[in-house]
């Protein structure tokens, strides 16, 4: 928001100086961004008059001019600026000012004498237009110093607001908030009906619900609309960041900047018959005021005439419908439209217009009237006219509406931690426009309709610590010992699996929690994905389910600059959508995931190099998993992404906790890695999970070590077998050793030879050979039963 400092002023008189001011909005959370003086050094410019202009003899573009500047003579000064003209009124600055960093002397210019410049509102620091000279009303009084003629000096403010902050889009809703923090009151705003002369109506009708649930109109008829805007009202909108364009157009912006309330004229005779506002209909059409052809669906509001869109509701009116020079009957318009009705309809056709910021963050509903008298009684003192009724549609119901909220003194005291005092409390809340009445533990509050913002009791102490002042709260220690929580002991924390990873000599990487949908889809992971309402992009538009596909992506860029051996995990979460009684709802997940590539170790002189595996990578799993007392059970596995005969399901007392094995090769290839990736990924809280371990006795007899080989299909996994070996050998069995695997010569094809050995003890006497013999008949006859195994001759 930009503004005139001079035209604040008009609304709250104060004595606080410029940067006062300015510090003054900061605190109260009006943050300056930047504050652009105006005038400064202009005391020798003085409004002046071209009497003559001819052309230079010597150069086609300059014209040497005499000018009347008020003195006893005329000023022969030679101007390059197109529009020097006889009757042309004029900033001259004369012989002695200083303009920026250039020092006004007599000149000769291609031979001909100058004394002094005809100025642009460039050179004297007013505007950025430098197309020509700056031209000043013909009724300008020649001679007079331009600072006291334009008002100067002054200066362009510009304040940062926060969405919550639309009552201050307005010169007049700051006011309230200098004030209050000022301790000044705001100047009453008189904008007295005006009282119809003609009788031309246009009935309205409201179509939309309450997305516009008020619209009011008025014809102005016999208007000048060639008539010049006021250099006052030029001035002010200059400063305040709007180009003048014509005196009604400016109208309007002057109306929405000093108020907050957006307007628009109608040429009323390009308009056919009643105004309605309605919801567009898909590919519907609308030439907007800027020259473009906008393509409507059925999220936009429009206005129209005879069921002719006519304007975009909120953001930007119709081009054949403009008012124009030539334009004598004007229809006004001022309406409120729900900001959920605007909020982003701009950014879909690329507009960004300060009606539609307005709308977006709420105008305030008894606005409109207002408006519309104050432009009218604008239009008919510059412009001239004759006023018809003013036409209004209202749904009473569809207005939002100001509830009475409670505030206590005890809270005030409990969130700010201070006591205002009651004097202070009622003088800031009536300052800033509210209606306090007290109450036996504090007041009744209720905010103006302008403050959206204003919903509970803690926006109104929120509102009492911006005004009193942040600095003016005491810091203030807080008392007492912490208490320390001591971590569980029957989970690993973070940082020991942190650690571990780590001292197995991998990385950790963090990614971005949202991916691109197209990575997924190489995954075969499209279903039940968390979508994001507004990406950052196209390419980060969903939740992450995996934590692979992020790790195998940074892997794969690592690789493409040729590190060779690369090592990488991460701790993170990832998102899917989780279905429930009502709408499926995302549920999150801490997942830990690694990836490896390349050596399976680092180089080193006396050990030969090898790539690294399958079996490389699950020691690393069990070494964490071993940190954790726990112990996993290693299935076969069909996941889509992963390599058909070297990953396994990862289970842990009867549940799937995630997966290890090697990225399938087709995906590899999609994901441009051209080397094997090896990877996992569990659920990190129930690899984690731990039992408190518990004393036992330990056995004072000896163990007793039997060998068995046996010959067993080769899809018979180890786990399998072994699972089956405790279960047949019972409490003596204390421990099961593959110390050995074998095919070939001597093994039928299709099988696999295993080599281990039974470590058996009791822990009330020595075992005997007959003991030891029925447990290895039991667990034998077992295997053969369950797996077909037999002992190796």
């Amino acid at each position: 928001m930009k503004f005139s400092e001079s035209w604040l002023r008009s609304h709250v008189p104060t004595t606080a100086s410029r940067e006062e001011l300015s510090a003054v909005l900061t605190a109260i959370g009006l943050e300056v961004e930047e504050v652009t003086a105006l005038g400064a050094g202009l005391d020798s410019v003085v409004v002046a008059r071209i009497v003559e202009a001819a052309r230079h003899p010597e150069a086609d573009r300059l014209q040497i001019c005499k000018v009347d500047a008020g003195q006893a003579e005329l000023l022969q000064i030679v101007c390059g600026a197109p529009n020097a003209r006889p009757g042309l009124v004029a900033p001259l600055a004369l012989v002695g000012a200083q303009i920026g960093e250039l020092k006004i002397k007599p000149a000769k210019l291609r031979g001909v004498e100058s004394n002094g410049m005809l100025c642009s509102a460039k050179e004297l620091g007013l505007d950025n237009d430098a197309s020509g000279l700056l031209e000043l009303p013909d009724d300008a009084p020649v001679g007079t110093a331009l600072v006291d003629y334009l008002g100067l000096p002054d200066a362009s403010i510009e304040i940062k607001l926060t969405p919550n902050r639309a009552d201050c889009f307005s010169v007049r809703g700051i006011a309230f908030d200098v004030a209050a923090a000022t301790r000044s009151e705001v100047k009453p705003f008189a904008a007295h009906p005006v009282p119809a002369v003609g009788t031309r109506e246009l009935a309205i009708q409201l179509d939309a619900g309450a997305e516009a649930p008020r619209y009011l109109g008025r014809v102005i008829e016999g208007v000048n609309a060639a008539a010049r805007t006021p250099l006052w009202m030029a001035e002010r909108l200059r400063r305040s960041g709007v180009r003048p364009v014509s005196l009604l157009v400016d109208i309007t912006q002057y109306v929405m900047m000093e108020l907050g309330q957006p307007m628009h004229a109608y040429d009323l005779d390009t308009l056919k018959g009643q105004i309605a506002v309605r919801r567009s209909r898909d590919g519907e059409t609308l030439k907007l005021l800027d020259g473009r052809d906008a393509t409507l669906d059925d999220s936009f509001l429009v206005v129209t005439d005879a069921d002719r869109p006519v304007g975009l509701a909120g953001l930007m009116g119709g081009f054949d419908t403009r008012v124009t020079d030539a334009t004598t009957r004007v229809f006004l318009e001022a309406a409120h439209f729900a900001p959920a009705a605007i909020m982003g309809r701009g950014r879909k056709l690329g507009l960004h217009t300060d009606a539609g910021h307005r709308f977006e963050r709420g105008v305030d509903p008894q606005l409109p009237r207002i408006a519309i008298e104050y432009a009218t009684r604008l239009v008919l003192d510059l412009a001239g006219g004759t006023p018809a009724p003013v036409t209004e549609a209202v749904r009473e119901a569809d207005l939002p509406v100001a509830a009475a909220i409670h505030l206590r003194r005890a809270r005030i005291l409990r969130v700010l931690g201070i006591q205002i005092e009651d004097a202070e409390v009622e003088r800031i809340l009536r300052a800033l426009g509210m209606q306090v009445e007290a109450a036996a533990d504090g007041w009744t509050v209720t905010s103006p309709s302008s403050r959206f913002d204003i919903a509970i009791e803690e926006d109104l102490i929120e509102e009492l610590a911006r005004i009193h002042g942040y600095e003016r709260i005491p810091t203030t220690l807080p008392g007492g010992a912490a208490r320390i929580a001591m971590s569980s002991e029957t989970r690993l924390d973070d940082l020991s699996v942190r650690r571990q990873l780590v001292a197995r000599g991998m990385l950790e990487t963090i990614n971005f929690a949202f991916v691109d949908a197209g990575l997924l889809k190489q995954w075969h992971q499209e279903e039940g994905l968390v979508a994001l309402a507004n990406p950052l992009s196209a390419e980060l538009a969903v939740m992450r389910p995996l934590l692979l596909p992020g790790l195998a992506a940074t892997l794969a860029r690592n690789v493409a600059r040729q590190a060779g051996r690369v090592r990488l995990f991460e701790i993170g979460r990832v998102f899917q959508l989780q279905a429930g009684d009502g709408q499926p709802a995302p549920k999150e997940t801490v997942r830990v995931a690694a990836v490896v590539c390349g050596d399976a170790g680092p180089l080193q002189w006396d050990e030969k190099a090898r790539k690294v595996d399958f079996h490389d990578l699950k020691g690393d799993l069990e070494s964490l998993a071993a940190a954790a007392g726990a112990a996993l059970e290693f299935r076969a596995s069909q996941r889509p992404y992963a390599h058909p005969a070297r990953s396994a399901d990862i289970w842990r007392d009867g549940h799937c906790i995630g997966w290890i094995g090697q990225l399938h090769p087709r995906l590899a290839k999609a994901m441009e890695i051209d080397v094997e990736v090896i990877g996992f990924e569990l659920d990190l809280a129930p690899l984690v999970q731990r039992r408190l371990p518990r004393s036992a006795d330990i056995s004072r007899f000896p163990a007793v070590r039997r060998d068995l080989a046996v010959v067993v299909a080769e899809p018979v996994s180890w786990a399998a077998l072994s699972a089956a070996l405790h279960q047949a050998g019972g409490e003596l069995l204390r421990e099961v050793v593959l110390f050995d695997r074998y095919v070939g010569k001597g093994v039928e094809p299709g099988f696999k030879s295993l080599a281990m050995g039974l470590i058996l003890q009791d822990k009330s006497r020595t075992l005997t050979d007959r003991d030891v013999d029925e447990v290895v008949t039991g667990v034998v006859a077992a295997i053969e039963r369950e797996h077909g195994a037999k002992i190796r001759n």
